[in-house]
């Protein structure tokens, strides 16, 4: 590109103003001319100024008919006539002069009849591409009848002299014309694969003939002619081939550096811009705009150069607002000026007048590009503007025709144009037609390529699918939308984690992160929480600084104070979300601040129901307290609701349950009954009721369960009130579950009314869960009868596990570690006791700790293990002492003590020592005296025969075994004490050589790594003095090298200055060699790393080069990846400036010549290569894990009374905690 570069205009000198370069269209016209006429003397003429012609040419007409006018002036004074834009002046005259010259030799006609097709191709881009709507004109002519009145005289012109060279570069420019004016279907309706892939083919034939033309018209000018060059790259840019056409014309302009009209610069930033240097496309449309100020495409690409900059930075910065300003006010504004019906700037024009919903400008300028437009995508353009402002409007059926049009203008159907389709997805949700939008939408999504995906598309599709799922949750029956669910989270996380990437600019959306949601709500509350979280963090910075508190520094504090800026629906929804999560204080701060945005909403007057919110966001917080210990603080929210609603109901019932809890013999019954009796049909009110009945009978219950008041006010809700009432149901299947687990069993017929028992009570558990799938309580209670009817524990175990996500209850743990203790899974069970000990409130539960003893007494006898017998024992005795009157746990210490002497004795002498003998003996005695005083107890755990008996046997056949084994092993200690002590000596020698080799080995190994890092800092430090010290040397031998011009006093090369000498010689070198020797002094100033290439020849032709543009993807080709070496640090923004310097023989797309070679030289490059080149979840329990046949602890699995409230506890059944039957086997033994 012939741009100025270091302060030179096109190879000028410092200080040198050379003018810009002017057009040279119709240079050749004078400003006057002489008309020859017959009169009295020989040289008679008539002057014609040509620069002030009349504007009816009928009068020249006559002249030159009458005087006989040679062709030229005929053609002269129609170029005059074209140079003042009056094309259609031109064209009579050439006509009329055509007509006058019949007669005359055919020849004589050749130039006027192809003049005159080129004014018909002048006019055929200024006319209308189609008639504007309504326009009955009939001197409207549009580009295709003047491609047809081209084509004639073409024609016309082929049978005179078919080789005559202005018609190839004619036929060039109108095949061009015709490919352009190509359309993708020419009916509406038509959008078939066929059709398309005829357009394609159509509009390529016609390309490559236009390609043949001007190659044609290039050979017979010996690649002079810059206008058939010119129209080579045009057609290779039409066929895609931008690498190809931006050689061709950086060619031209290097031959023609002052070629200003056309402008070979244009298309050099149009194939730039295609080839995505962007940065380098606006450098040469800047330079074509300082060239010609004047040029409307120049303008118009800058303008949209910087929209396309200010599409990649958020809208609401301030960067934005200055590249759109420029964009519309310095570029597009001043191409409007210039030209008020150019197609791409009434493009861009309307599309700016839609963002302002300035509908009547949108409608006009959408029409003129259309209208006068030759290129496809701009028409296409145009009609999506009109669809847009036509949508806006509410005319959707004509929106939805204009959006066709837009997409088959791009070629529709699979290709077509996605914002067109788009739309059409849009109307057809606003037409509520659901399922054709995501169908629409399925497919957009479906054509995008993973890198260039549609967002948009996938947020409305992902929209409607979520829409569709919440609609789901108000109907009955529910169908399964897990589908729905799973594509709509889909769609939507895409979008959210595209604003992860700065590359794709697209701003958070609210809507979104709402929507996602709602849609983890359910099943991820985790996520749901995170999506509210992040629309807190929007909503907080889009608080202007000014409404900031200015006494407040630190973050949390000055986060808690904007939050009253809030909508307080999402503070409450995430405090609603922290309290699911028992994160109860940070629920508190959400709803407190619910309730001062409720309050800002008031002082302002907006117009939102805030009394509504202010009750549900008040009763939140108070149940927030509640699960905080914080009791008069919930009481007193509750009374000031129950003063602005006296009536509600909810508020109420909290209150009767604290006072149950605070007073549960007086003043809590005597609340809850008089709630109920002015309540009796709330559901809310009759479930309280009914656990406050299950609480008050569970200590005096009968032996028939339909006498219980608790089943009967059940029963009498589901009959008189709602027979769907899932806390009823749940309620009385606990019923039924319990009175069988009591039932006895001693017969097969106790045994099968026990079993119906339970039968009954998963018939009420079913009920429930068919009304909810996803109750927990009634998935437990199903559970607990399977392990307890039918001793399934494979089947229920899953559903524990489950359970155990939703129920935030110990008792679910504890039956899950029931579970395991009976697979013999006992490390398993054992972690799920101990995770319902720490559970709030089941610190010092007896219970668990029973239930751990006698697990860790069954896995002692299943492993054989003297340190589970010691747990065993340990967990029996905090057992005890936190319940001292609970006679059964006094039973298991004796019993584990007794079952741990048992094990002892049978140990070898090897594995035990004389202390353990000891310990075991003393817990033998505290058992038998233990033993003794439970035998003599009221209410003893057994019979008093069997305990006297387990007594005895203690006292007389184990005290006895135990003194024989304790003899023993003192024999066994003190005969091998001295073996003892020399293999203790001798392990701990051992273990002390160990640890000093240990110690030796990682001190090496510290030394090595030492080692290694002082050498690293010393080749380190060497290399950089050897850096320094070699570009010392560099300078000092740069400095050595430079001498003073003796003309200008600067400091230059002494070989520059000799080369510069050395020009003055008549047979001096050519410039191309005093380059290359420039470049091989700089060599020998900078040694690099070399590599010789394959010697390039030049061609000996004069105008035409005949080296061949490789394309960049042959890997055999050596000379390429030569050149890409060499060009390793280049772009064609740094090339673009060197056009007009540049060797016209250059074999590179990069448009500077780096060093000029001669023929037969060798040329010496630095490489630099890349690093690589790329080329073309509960366990499945095993039947081996069980053993149905082996004597172990048959403990009942905890139930859950009255669950399915809020406030109802799931009541364990009566569990067995004891240890008795855990060894009856090894007695035996």
């Amino acid at each position: 590109m012939s741009a100025t570069r270091n302060g030179h205009a096109n190879g000028g000198d410092n200080g040198d103003s050379v003018p810009a370069p002017i057009s040279k269209r119709f240079a050749d016209i004078p400003s006057a001319i002489d008309i020859p006429v017959q009169g009295d003397q020989e040289d008679e003429a008539v002057e014609i100024d040509l620069e002030d012609l009349v504007d009816d040419p009928t009068e020249l007409c006559t002249l030159f008919e009458n005087e006989q006018a040679a062709r030229t002036y005929w053609m002269t004074v129609s170029l005059a006539y074209a140079k003042q834009k009056k094309i259609d002046h031109a064209i009579e005259m050439l006509n009329r002069g055509g007509n006058a010259m019949q007669d005359n030799n055919p020849k004589e006609k050749l130039s006027i009849i192809t003049c005159l097709c080129w004014m018909y191709l002048w006019k055929s881009r200024e006319a209308p591409r189609v008639l504007p709507d309504g326009d009955v004109q009939t001197e409207a002519k549009t580009k295709d009848f003047y491609l047809q009145l081209a084509t004639s005289s073409l024609n016309d012109a082929s049978r005179i002299n078919p080789a005559f060279p202005p018609l190839f570069l004619a036929r060039g420019v109108l095949q061009l014309l015709k490919a352009s004016l190509q359309t993708p279907s020419k009916n509406p309706g038509v959008g078939r694969e066929g059709d398309r892939a005829g357009h394609e083919k159509d509009k390529a034939d016609l390309l490559k003939s236009a390609l043949k033309a001007f190659d044609q018209a290039s050979k017979v000018s010996q690649g002079k002619n810059m206008l058939a060059s010119l129209g080579r790259a045009r057609a290779l840019f039409g066929l895609g081939n931008y690498k190809e056409s931006l050689e061709v014309y950086q060619s031209v302009l290097r031959k023609m550096p002052d070629l200003v009209d056309p402008d070979p610069r244009i298309g050099i930033g149009c194939c730039l811009w295609q080839l995505r240097y962007k940065d380098d496309a606006k450098q040469a449309w800047e330079r074509s705009l300082e060239i010609n100020p004047e040029s409307k495409a120049a303008n118009i690409l800058l303008g949209l150069y910087y929209l396309d900059a200010s599409s990649r930075v958020p809208t609401n910065s301030p960067e934005f607002i200055r590249l759109y300003k420029k964009a519309m006010n310095e570029y597009t504004q001043k191409s409007f000026k210039i030209d008020k019906n150019q197609p791409l700037t009434c493009a861009t024009f309307a599309s700016y007048f839609l963002s302002t919903k300035n509908l009547a400008y949108v409608d006009s300028l959408a029409n003129k590009a259309i209208q006068f437009t030759d290129v496809n995508a701009i028409a296409s353009d145009g009609w999506y503007l009109l669809a847009r402002k036509e949508h806006y409007s509410g005319n959707y059926d004509i929106a939805a025709d204009y959006y066709r049009r837009a997409d088959e203008a791009r070629g529709g159907l699979d290709r077509g144009y996605l914002p067109a389709k788009f739309g059409v997805a849009q109307l057809s949700v606003l037409n509520n037609d659901l399922g054709e939008a995501k169908l629409r939408l399925e497919k957009i999504i479906q054509s995008s390529s993973k890198n260039e995906r549609n967002y948009e598309a996938m947020i409305l599709l992902g929209t409607l699918y979520a829409e569709e799922v919440f609609a789901n949750q108000y109907v009955t029956p529910k169908e399964d939308k897990s589908a729905e669910m799973r594509k709509a989270i889909e769609y939507l996380e895409h979008a959210r984690t595209a604003w992860k990437d700065p590359k794709k600019n697209l701003a958070p959306d609210s809507a979104i992160l709402l929507n996602l949601a709602r849609l983890y709500e359910s099943d991820h509350p985790d996520k749901a929480l995170e999506c509210l979280l992040q629309v807190e963090q929007l909503e907080l910075d889009q608080i202007p600084p000014s409404e900031h508190p200015t006494d407040t520094e630190d973050e949390s504090a000055l986060r808690n104070a904007l939050r009253k800026n809030l909508p307080p629906q999402l503070l409450n929804n995430i405090g609603c979300f922290y309290s699911q999560a028992e994160k109860h204080d940070l629920a508190s701060q959400m709803f407190e601040a619910a309730l001062s945005s409720c309050m800002r909403i008031s002082e302002k007057g907006e117009d939102t129901d805030t009394d509504s919110l202010v009750t549900t966001i008040s009763f939140n917080l108070g149940r927030s307290y509640e699960s905080q210990g914080l009791t008069d603080e919930a009481v007193d929210v509750y009374e000031k609701l129950l003063i602005r609603h006296n009536n509600y109901i909810d508020a109420k019932a909290r209150l009767a349950y604290i006072k149950l809890r605070k007073n549960p013999n007086k003043e809590g019954p005597d609340a809850v009954a008089q709630l109920q009796q002015e309540n009796s049909t709330d559901l809310e009110v009759r479930a309280l009721y009914g656990w406050y009945l299950g609480r008050v009978s569970s200590r005096k219950r009968s032996g028939n369960v339909n006498e219980d008041p608790e089943l009967r006010h059940y029963k009498h809700t589901l009959q008189h009130h709602d027979k769907h009432d899932r806390y009823a149901l749940i309620g009385m299947g606990n019923l039924y579950m319990m009175a069988a687990r009591e039932m006895r069993r001693d017969t097969e017929q106790e045994k099968q009314k026990r079993s119906a028992g339970y039968t009954r009570a998963v018939e009420f558990f079913d009920k429930a869960l068919q009304l909810d799938p996803k109750n927990a309580h009634a998935a437990q209670g199903i559970a607990i009868a399977l392990v307890e009817d039918r001793k399934d524990y494979k089947s229920a175990l899953p559903i524990f596990l489950k359970v155990r996500e939703t129920i935030k209850d110990p008792n679910v743990y504890i039956n899950i570690g029931h579970i395991y203790a009976e697979l013999r899974q006992f490390s398993k069970a054992i972690e799920s006791y101990e995770t319902a000990l720490s559970k709030e409130g089941k610190q010092d539960d007896p219970g668990i700790l029973a239930c751990l003893g006698r697990t860790w007494l069954n896995r002692g006898r299943h492993e054989r293990n003297l340190d589970a017998y010691k747990n065993a024992l340990h967990f029996a005795r905090e057992a005890l002492r936190v319940s001292p009157d609970q006679i059964h746990f006094k039973f298991n210490v004796a019993f584990v003590q007794v079952q741990q002497v048992q094990y002892i004795i049978n140990v070898a002498e090897t594995q035990r020592t004389l202390a353990q003998l000891e310990e075991a003996s003393e817990g033998l005695e505290a058992a038998i005296v233990a033993l003794d005083e439970i035998a003599t107890h009221p209410q003893p755990p057994y019979p008093k025969a069997d305990l006297e008996q387990r007594a005895n046997m203690a006292r007389n056949t184990q005290r006895k075994q135990l003194a024989r084994q304790i003899e023993q092993q003192k024999e066994y200690e003190e005969k091998n004490k001295e073996k003892l002590a020399a293999a203790l000596e001798q392990r701990q020698a051992e273990m002390k050589r160990r640890q000093e080799e240990r110690q030796k080995a990682l001190d090496q190994e510290r030394e090595r790594q030492e080692k290694i890092r002082k050498e690293r800092e010393e080749i380190a430090a060497r290399d950089r003095e050897l850096a320094e010290q070699r570009e010392k040397e560099d300078m000092e031998r740069m400095q050595a090298d430079m001498t003073t011009d003796s003309e200008t006093g600067a400091k230059v090369s002494r070989k520059g200055k000799a080369k510069a000498r050395g020009k003055a010689k008549p047979k001096g070198r050519s410039r191309k060699k005093q380059e290359a020797d420039d470049d091989e002094s700089e060599e020998e100033r900078q040694p690099k790393k070399k590599r010789k290439l394959a010697t390039k020849k030049e061609s000996n032709t004069k105008y035409k080069s005949a080296e061949i543009v490789v394309d960049s993807s042959d890997d055999d080709d050596a000379l390429d990846r030569a050149d890409q070496a060499i060009e390793h640090h280049r772009t064609p923004a740094s090339d673009a400036d060197d056009v007009s310097r540049a060797d016209e023989n250059e074999n590179r797309m990069d448009v500077d010549n780096a060093a000029g070679q001669d023929e037969e030289e060798e040329e010496e490059v630095t490489t630099t290569r890349a690093s690589a080149r790329s080329g073309r979840r509960g366990r499945v329990l095993d039947d081996s894990d069980e053993d149905e046949n082996e004597a172990g602890g048959s403990a009942e699995v905890e139930g859950n009374e009255g669950s399915g409230a809020d406030d109802g506890e799931a009541g364990a059944g009566a569990a067995d905690t004891s240890m008795a039957d855990a060894a009856d086997d090894d007695e035996e033994e």
